[in-house]
């Protein structure tokens, strides 16, 4: 790059800061008119200028920030690997195509295989073992923690049963040890769905570097954002290759965008029926996917790392204060607990109705989604009575009792960085007005029913 071209940059980078300046100026919080979102994008100039440093660039591809990205992500969890992609549904869906690789040998998985997982969560943690022709095996989960019940984990295990895949529930770790055991002592893969728990800790490793490969969201409700955008890791050169082939069309060659004959051997090997020495870059291995991200969502994601530690802490704190002011309504609300040994970078706040509450989760949603608060269910409740899944085959193990709780229970407010002290204030605010009128309706109602039973006595 020629220094009249850099000089360029520099004055459009320092008119972008200017912009982002302006419009931080008129941000305003107003109780009351202001939507308290449930999750939304974080930034400051750093995310803006390294967007416009790459669409100067105009690669548009993967280029200069997806590999300093996915080499920066893989340095954060301290593995050998991260593969980019274009979102955290996409990264589920390569992890899970990748295990039926034939690279994968004897252990790949084929058509009519299990997978124990469960019912309580995000479709996508689901579909791509559906669109793989795959069986869930559905496990139940804790009320508290929300994750696996992992009593009757190896139960669950039959012959069939090739991986166990499940997300850590809004960002609180599952009992990674007993799932890891049950793995190792079956044969069985272990993938960590981690899109919801970047940065959550377990006996004091990072969730997503236990199992053979974890992915991870990038979309702007998520722990960092590229807009669009998703990462699968691994410490399985193996499986970081074949998970490359199928985001990139399924092709066997693993040079990068731009690049050619990395191996040296481009037109000098044989594949299948193929002519001898048959161009490389079209040799296809796998029934693939373009699942690519581009270099302008890389350069956001980069900016986004350097805040991350920042990001964690603050959903912790946002976290805490949650608990330590809404613990007063305990006789009302099953409150969300940590799992032992865990440290929860969390994604959000779980509040579950207890049965005897004297009012439903859509009565206090109505009311704060009717006052400026977000609340969000815990995803598709039970996948199993969602509509898409209808006629799809599917294993349980015990009861989805608890399952059907969150359903109908349980609902959850934001923790994201975003939130800010007058917006708790607000949000705690609005629970304390709601418990006010709920006691108000409960006296009134008393009054009433009194002073019908004396009417009807002075009658008779």
């Amino acid at each position: 790059m020629g220094a009249d071209e850099q000089k360029l940059r520099e004055e459009i980078f320092q008119k972008v800061r200017e912009l982002h300046a302006l419009r931080k100026s008129r941000e305003e919080f107003i109780p009351g008119e202001t939507y308290v979102n449930y999750a939304g994008r974080v930034y400051d100039e750093q995310e803006m200028v390294a967007l416009v440093d790459s669409s100067l660039d105009f690669w548009l591809t993967a280029g200069r920030y997806t590999e300093k990205f996915q080499k920066d992500f893989a340095r954060f969890f301290r593995v050998k690997h991260s593969v980019l992609c274009n979102s955290g549904s996409s990264a589920n869906l390569l992890a899970m195509s990748a295990l039926t690789s034939p690279k994968l040998g004897e252990r790949a998985m084929k058509r009519g295989d299990e997978i124990i997982t469960v019912a309580a969560g995000f479709p996508t943690t689901i579909n791509p073992m559906i669109q793989n022709g795959f069986v869930p095996v559905y496990l139940d989960v804790e009320l508290g923690t929300y994750n696996i019940d992992t009593s009757r984990l190896e139960e669950a295990v039959s012959s069939k049963t090739k991986a166990i895949v499940v997300a850590h529930t809004l960002g609180n770790p599952f009992n990674i040890a007993e799932v890891a055991r049950v793995a190792k002592k079956c044969g069985l893969f272990f993938i960590e769905d981690n899109c919801d728990a970047l940065g959550s800790t377990y006996d004091g490793g990072l969730t997503g570097t236990f199992g053979d490969a974890a992915t991870f969201s990038f979309y702007p409700a998520h722990h960092m954002t590229m807009g669009e955008g998703g990462a699968v890791i691994t410490n399985d050169t193996r499986l970081k290759v074949i998970l490359e082939s199928f985001r990139d069309w399924g092709r066997d060659c693993w040079c990068d965008s731009g690049r050619d004959d990395t191996c040296g051997k481009r037109f000098a090997q044989q594949f299948g029926t193929l002519p001898a020495g048959y161009d490389h870059k079209y040799v296809y291995s796998h029934i693939g996917y373009n699942l690519k991200a581009t270099d302008m969502q890389a350069a956001v994601g980069c900016a986004q790392l350097e805040h991350l530690p920042r990001f964690i802490a603050r959903r912790k704190e946002n976290f805490a204060t949650y608990r330590s002011v809404l613990s007063k309504y305990e006789e009302y609300f099953i409150m969300p607990e940590a799992t032992p040994k865990s440290d929860p970078s969390w994604f959000g706040f779980m509040l579950t109705v207890r049965k005897d509450a004297g009012f439903t989760k859509n009565q206090i949603v109505t009311f704060l989604e009717s006052h400026k608060v977000a609340t969000r269910n815990l995803f598709g409740g039970n996948l199993t009575r969602q509509p898409a899944y209808a006629g799809i085959p599917y294993r349980t193990v015990g009861e989805l009792t608890n399952t059907d709780t969150i359903m109908n229970d349980s609902f959850w407010i934001g923790v994201y960085p975003g939130i800010d002290t007058a917006r708790i204030e607000y949000v705690t605010s609005q629970f304390e007005k709601f418990f006010t009128t709920q006691q108000q309706a409960v006296r009134i109602h008393a009054l009433a029913s009194d002073i019908i039973t004396k009417r009807s006595i002075h009658t008779a």
